[in-house]
């Protein structure tokens, strides 16, 4: 099994108002290992609607990799991969967001409702050497073509 060259995973959901908690839940779940804890923090929209941020950090390497192996189930994987210049910034953070309506069907796809964020592993610590890592890993662990 590859080394997962994270440092960590953030992944980050809104509960709006018109939503269901427990769905919203059940589609960050998709991503997690079971019984992990997911933490809430109530905030206020801008007309004063009540939301509510449900996120989890994910360090373990056993836990890392059961997060991806969630993300493997994107089928736009190549996509990801042939937008990496893109999705990775020069703090050598891996960004992504996924449906949250798919998660929440047992499904992974690219989309709006939940933030995939995740620091890489990189020496020297730079963008051309954390979107190299990166690309390494999705394209080994997570399947992606190797050309």
């Amino acid at each position: 099994m590859p080394e997962v060259p994270f440092h960590y995973v953030d992944l980050r959901a809104f509960r709006y108002a018109t939503e269901d908690e427990k769905r919203v839940e059940e589609a960050l779940r998709r991503f997690l290992p079971e019984e992990f804890p997911v933490e809430r923090q109530e905030s206020e929209g801008y007309h004063g609607d009540r939301i509510l941020v449900l996120s989890a950090r994910v360090e373990n390497a056993d836990d890392l990799r059961t997060v991806f192996s969630a993300v493997a189930d994107l089928d736009d994987i190549e996509r990801v991969i042939d937008q990496l210049d893109d999705r990775v910034d020069e703090n050598c953070s891996l960004f992504m967001r996924l449906d949250k309506q798919a998660a929440f069907r047992g499904d992974v796809a690219l989309g709006e409702g939940i933030t995939l964020r995740g620091k890489v592993e990189a020496y020297p610590a730079n963008k051309e050497a954390a979107v190299e890592n990166a690309r390494e890993f999705l394209r080994e662990y997570l399947g992606g073509d190797a050309g």
